[in-house]
């Protein structure tokens, strides 16, 4: 399950990427795109934390570790949506920092799922 929340948060990461290019020319980036991104975060949050909330000794140290980054990322690209509901758009710094978090966590759960830490 856990390959399957990776795949689906590599496509989440495109739509990503689209998002911030738009916010880091200045312009508002599509509300449809950041809708289908969240959708597939939680999407991949959820199969996440099934495969820690299960148990079982076969679960990784590092993918509770991971999760709970990737949390913190969710919790950034839920205010970097209070900017859409304002119709403004985010501070740059800010975008950066929701990517860079969430990078983080989907590394960390990449390594932890294919053995490599």
């Amino acid at each position: 399950m856990l390959k399957i929340a990776i795949l689906i948060f590599a496509v989440g990461a495109i739509g990503g990427l689209v998002l911030a290019n738009s916010v880091l020319r200045g312009r508002m980036a599509s509300w449809a795109l950041s809708l289908l991104h969240m959708a597939l975060g939680a999407t991949g949050l959820v199969l996440t934390a099934l495969v820690v909330l299960g148990g079982g000794s076969t679960v990784p140290s590092m993918v509770p570790i991971a999760l709970l980054i990737l949390v913190v990322a969710a919790l950034g690209g839920f205010y970097l949506a209070s900017f859409h509901v304002k119709k403004t758009t985010p501070p740059s710094a800010v975008v950066v920092i929701h990517a860079g978090v969430a990078v983080v966590g989907f590394l960390l759960l990449c390594a932890a799922t294919f053995s490599l830490i």
